[in-house]
């Protein structure tokens, strides 16, 4: 039941990933799943409470309970704990990358921009970053293909990011810092060098990167028109970003 769970979170919550994780093997598939539902849970974790102390309590208690799996202790009764016992295990993922992932999402419980590029690009890599090579690694991603997932969760992360700019200036909180044309050219350049490598990264790795086929789109219309970031202009109709998610898909070309 817990991977279940797991799975209508996702889909509520995540549907790009979601989407995404449904061309994974159905065991794959189930691991992302509790992936994904506890990274919504981490990253939500910020905004429980508008008090900031609250939040970080929040953070902490995923940090303390993902402590336990990993040192097989019993947890909390939460729904999708059990999910992600068994996902950390049957995969071996790293516990450093959940600690680095937590640890990031402190940023996002104050409304003061990036102190710097340094930070900003800190933040991405351990959130996006961090989330996609996770799933590569579910997805049995050998040593060697993970700078190329990083590269590639970069690009999406920021694109992700900017599409999320308009909601997270209404509620006050400025998340680029200065120089956000030089942030866009480096998640484009970074994406070109994924792509560059695609032929070396294996073909099972698919639905952790395909979690990403939005990120093209995106940087090309803030390149272009940045206005159009905070103006909420970036997100696609539904029935293109369905249509673009199937023709890379269909041609496997994440």
């Amino acid at each position: 039941m817990s991977f279940d769970i797991c799975e209508k979170l996702v889909k509520s919550g995540d549907p790009d990933r979601f989407l995404a994780a449904q061309s994974a093997p159905l065991q794959s598939r189930r691991a992302l799943m509790a992936l994904y539902a506890v990274n919504l849970e981490i990253a939500r974790a910020p905004w429980a409470s508008p008090e900031p102390l609250v939040a970080q309590m929040r953070l902490r208690w995923w940090a303390d309970e993902i402590g336990k799996i990993y040192r097989g202790e019993l947890v909390n009764n939460h729904e999708i704990l059990p999910a992600l016992r068994e996902t950390i295990f049957d995969h071996n993922l790293p516990q450093a990358l959940f600690e680095a992932l937590i640890e990031a999402r402190q940023a996002d419980i104050y409304a003061d921009p990036p102190t710097s590029r340094a930070a900003f690009d800190t933040y991405i890599e351990t959130t996006s970053g961090g989330v996609m090579e996770l799933a590569a690694r579910i997805l049995g991603a050998p040593g060697a293909a993970l700078p190329t997932v990083r590269d590639f969760a970069y690009g999406a992360g920021v694109a992700s990011l900017l599409r999320a700019v308009p909601a997270l200036k209404a509620r006050g909180y400025s998340p680029l810092p200065e120089g956000g044309e030089a942030i866009i050219t480096t998640a484009q350049r970074r994406l070109d060098l994924a792509r560059q490598q695609r032929r070396k990264i294996p073909k099972s790795l698919a639905p952790a990167l395909l979690a990403g086929w939005r990120a093209d789109t995106t940087l090309k219309e803030a390149q272009k028109r940045p206005e159009n970031i905070a103006k909420g202009l970036l997100e696609e109709s539904p029935a293109w970003r369905r249509l673009s998610y199937q023709l890379r898909l269909w041609s496997g070309r994440w």
